[in-house]
């Protein structure tokens, strides 16, 4: 092995840490641990028998064209069907607007290489997806973080705190924001609140990365505009994703923003993996043109919100006093509160003796606070799981208190 292995790597490789949630997740590999720590759809959610006529179809009409390189931009078909499920949301894009990429954890890897420098200052909630905090970190970004509400991204001690940095002269980069279903809180901003933001970042001219993974995995309640549909000044990005409203193994995501700035995003990839599959292009396309996607999310919908009720009411019924959560109108997941003087960390040793698991909220709070909180993912479980487990973590919670 390299002896000087640690001296000869780069400043940002050295700084990085694994990810605390893999980490966890290895941790949760006996069969008798019921885990709502990962952040994975249903596999009966996957319309396994749908995606492998689309595939077929593309290997017998266009097989040496779905085997042979792609274009950076990507494939023009699956960036047609985009636009079409956009413009049905009020947004007009073409698809110079767009650019497909290998996932949008790959989106927010770009977003960092393109406009950050060691030392960057990048806005973002308490907490945040923790994926976007670690990509962001790996180009040397340095996270601030803005306090949530019930309506998540609280506008007063963001402009308290953009007004600090501007006499700083250390003004962000760009707002990294999840506006729908948050990840971790499960939180939606409401219209205003989005507004609100979006007038702070004209007034200090930052971008907004708008993260947009479970929009369409809406329960209840009223959707919400984007925040690329309210920016009338070009400064909005939005990363999205199939992986869950599809399937997560196909890798396939997309950036949407101002032709200019894809323009960056495309020179940014080139350098990464040239482009994304084309064979999965050509089949997610034609799995949409066959209308199977929408007919599939309404199942996929149908099966989150039981869980996520019975959750909920699982939480009424086992519980002890003390702990609250969110109850959110989509997504995956939730967040947990503990008494502000239990620690979380602590109590995962006590709840893994127990067979359960969760993520430790603080890995979420680029500051190392959130310590009495923990994010519980409802839609992998199943129905027995998510009584029996939840069942387990409040006796681990009581044990930990006594």
């Amino acid at each position: 092995m390299l002896e000087n292995l640690d001296q000869i790597l780069s400043k940002n490789m050295a700084a990085a840490k694994r990810s605390a949630i893999r980490e966890i997740l290895k941790l949760t590999q006996r069969p008798e641990i019921i885990s709502f720590a990962g952040g994975l759809p249903a596999e009966d959610s996957f319309p396994v028998e749908d995606i492998k006529e689309c595939i077929n179809e593309i290997l017998t009409e266009s097989g040496t064209k779905a085997l042979q390189y792609g274009t950076t931009e990507g494939y023009d078909e699956l960036r047609k069907e985009i636009v079409k499920h956009y413009k049905t949301q009020g947004i007009d894009i073409t698809i110079n607007n767009i650019m497909i990429t290998t996932a949008s954890q790959q989106g927010l890897d770009l977003t960092g290489k393109i406009f950050l420098n060691p030392g960057d200052t990048v806005i973002c909630g308490l907490p945040s997806y923790l994926g976007g905090l670690s990509a962001f970190k790996s180009y040397g970004g340095e996270m601030v973080g803005i306090k949530f509400d019930k309506n998540g991204m609280n506008p007063v001690e963001l402009e308290k705190k953009l007004e600090e940095l501007k006499k700083q002269n250390r003004l962000p980069k760009f707002i990294y924001l999840i506006p729908d279903f948050q990840n971790p809180a499960g939180l939606t901003y409401p219209e205003s609140r989005r507004q609100e933001i979006l007038d702070l970042a004209d007034k200090y001219d930052i971008l907004i990365i708008e993260d947009s993974p479970y929009r369409e995995l809406r329960f209840d309640g009223e959707e919400q505009k984007m925040i690329y549909e309210l920016d009338k000044n070009s400064r909005v990005i939005i990363l999205g994703t199939f992986s869950k409203t599809l399937a997560p193994g196909f890798r396939m995501g997309w950036v949407i923003a101002h032709e200019k700035i894809i323009e960056k995003y495309v020179t940014a990839k080139q350098s990464t993996d040239l482009c994304t599959p084309a064979l999965l292009q050509m089949a997610v396309a034609r799995y949409m043109q066959k209308g199977y996607l929408q007919k599939n999310l309404k199942k996929t919908i149908d099966l989150y919100r039981e869980k996520r009720d019975l959750m909920l009411n699982c939480f009424k019924q086992y519980m002890p006093e003390g702990v609250t959560w969110t109850e959110p109108q989509g997504g995956l997941f939730l967040f947990l509160y503990l008494p502000e003087n239990m620690d979380a960390e602590k109590l995962f040793d006590v709840a893994i003796k127990n067979d359960v698991a969760f993520v430790i909220g603080q890995v979420f709070h680029c500051d190392g606070s959130g310590k009495n909180t923990m994010r519980l993912n409802f839609s992998f479980p199943t129905h027995e799981q998510i009584d029996t487990g939840i069942q387990r973590l409040a006796k681990a919670i009581r044990e930990y208190v006594n």
